[in-house]
């Protein structure tokens, strides 16, 4: 049996994978004897949970909520490749949803913008960069800060119908994620912007209640 229409006061809750592929870049880090670099932010998939509420038959309200991503932090230059450190962070995303095929059986496409705030936590200096920036600065101490970040968001998923109120969930993301970095060490602080921008991937099932 074909999954049921989506309609206004359906709730529905996705669950499944989600991963988060950054595709970072920052302002240009000088320091003294080293070429330029910048930053790289590796991706991580967790357990995502998804609970979208039907508005009306064409709109949901969305909220995009995982557990907490990790990612290591490289320096990229010309012939450096360092070790920086990790940070997790959580990014909720509430999302205003259009269903085309609202009210009508089958595949259920939909289209969502919306905003995020990305909550840093955990923050560490690997030690290649403690033990590099000893060795150009004098530095015995380091410690990584990294600034919330609010941006906006754009998606684009489908639901799969596979058996009565049961689908297989596909969606992707885009997201503003900025933030303002800083390395404080006992001789002086490095800072600079990484854009981290990720495309969000999320493949799992989701529920009709």
């Amino acid at each position: 049996m074909m999954a049921q229409a989506y309609q206004k006061g359906d709730f529905v809750l996705r669950l499944g994978a989600v991963n988060v592929d950054p595709d970072s870049d920052s302002t240009d880090i000088n320091l003294p004897g080293v070429p330029t670099l910048n930053t790289e932010v590796d991706d991580d998939t967790q357990f995502g949970i998804i609970p979208m509420y039907m508005v009306t038959d064409h709109v949901g309200i969305e909220l995009l909520a995982a557990t907490p991503f990790e990612h290591d932090i490289t320096l990229n230059g010309k012939g450096v490749n360092l070790n920086a450190g990790s940070t997790k962070h959580l990014p909720p995303t509430i999302s205003a949803q259009w269903y085309p095929r609202g009210g009508k059986d089958g595949w259920q496409p939909f289209l969502g913008v919306g905003v995020n705030y990305t909550v840093f936590f955990d923050e560490e200096t690997d030690k290649e960069l403690d033990n590099a920036l000893n060795a150009i600065l004098g530095a015995t101490e380091t410690k990584l800060d990294l600034d919330n970040s609010f941006g906006l968001s754009a998606q684009a998923g489908v639901d799969i119908p596979l058996y009565k109120d049961w689908a297989l969930s596909l969606a992707v993301w885009y997201i503003q994620i900025d933030t303002n970095a800083k390395v404080s060490t006992d001789v002086g602080n490095v800072q600079f912007k990484t854009d981290i921008d990720p495309f969000v991937y999320h493949i799992g099932i989701a529920h009709r209640f």
